[in-house]
């Protein structure tokens, strides 16, 4: 019996110099206590965590400002994405009610066409840094980002002319009815209440693979998000291909999981949804500017089954 529990001791006390040994190797790699455990939320907190130090104005002027956003170039990558969704929200197939912005962001760009077929557009992002950014320009105030050349490239496509882009902006404010939280990890991602009835259709750009720890985690995320959309409603999804970082702000360095066209199409077909058109983007040298490692842009069109 003496010698069963020394032997006890001795596993135990070997046991815990492994753990301790594989604990000091994490922190020697800069893995905080949370990265130390493999399960899927505990990922999600990770990747909740980095983006506490986000910062809109420095991702921005990083992303939405020359060169990607030049409208006077054909390789841009800005008017691509604008050209994108004109497209499809014009094609007369999208119609309904109420358009749902999944993780908009500090961005307003990916509703500018949107804005024209519905009359009920919701912004959502998780961060209350980012829902203010919109809050301020929905209200008219002073110091946001200027969105004024977007309104005016979009208006062109509409074959409005630039000149009209004040009545776009009017129209904007008018059907923009909130800006609400979303975690898209949650099986309920939105406010109890937020849509009586389900969406008619979603977009969402640069959200599920840079706020997911790995792509089973991205399909989850998906299928939340899918859960706000009514049978036979449309899907306009933008995101990154082959990117493991981007900046956040000045030393905000956040991970994404990288993607590519074949697991997008598999993950939409495993969601339900019919996937109507695929787009790809690739980066020309011009536009990699060191705030992220993408090689390339999607966008698709999708229908729920």
């Amino acid at each position: 019996m003496a010698t069963q529990k020394m032997a006890q001791r001795d596993t135990g006390a070997a046991q815990r110099k492994l753990e301790e040994g594989k604990e000091r190797g994490m922190e020697e790699r800069g893995l905080g206590a949370t990265e130390r455990k493999a399960g899927p939320l505990d990922g999600v907190a990770t990747m909740a965590q980095c983006y506490q130090r986000f910062n809109p104005a420095a991702y921005l002027q990083y992303n939405y400002t020359p060169p990607r956003a030049d409208f006077s170039r054909s390789d841009s990558i800005v008017p691509w994405k604008l050209d994108c969704l004109h497209r499809a929200f014009t094609q007369g197939d999208i119609t309904g009610d109420t358009l749902v912005d999944i993780g908009s962001g500090p961005t307003l760009y990916q509703v500018l066409s949107g804005c024209e077929v519905f009359r009920r557009v919701l912004l959502t992002d998780f961060l209350p840094v980012n829902r203010a950014e919109l809050q301020r320009w929905l209200e008219d105030g002073e110091g946001g980002f200027n969105w004024t050349p977007y309104l005016q490239h979009v208006c062109q496509l509409e074959g409005r002319g630039s000149q009209a882009w004040r009545e776009k902006a009017a129209r904007l404010r008018s059907v923009v009815s909130d800006v609400l939280p979303i975690d898209v990890h949650s099986p309920a991602p939105l406010p109890p209440g937020a849509l009586v009835c389900p969406a008619d259709c979603l977009v969402s750009a640069f959200c599920l693979e840079a706020v997911s720890c790995d792509r089973p985690t991205f399909t989850r995320a998906l299928g939340h998000i899918s859960s706000l959309l009514r049978p036979g409603g449309h899907f306009l999804l933008i995101g990154a291909l082959d990117e493991s970082y981007y900046l956040g702000g000045p030393g905000v360095r956040i991970p994404v999981v990288p993607v590519d066209e074949a697991f997008v199409r598999a993950s939409l077909g495993d969601c339900g949804y019919s996937v109507l058109e695929f787009s790809t983007y690739t980066l020309p040298p011009g536009m990699r500017v060191g705030v992220d490692d993408v090689a390339g842009i999607f966008f698709t069109k999708a229908r729920k089954l």
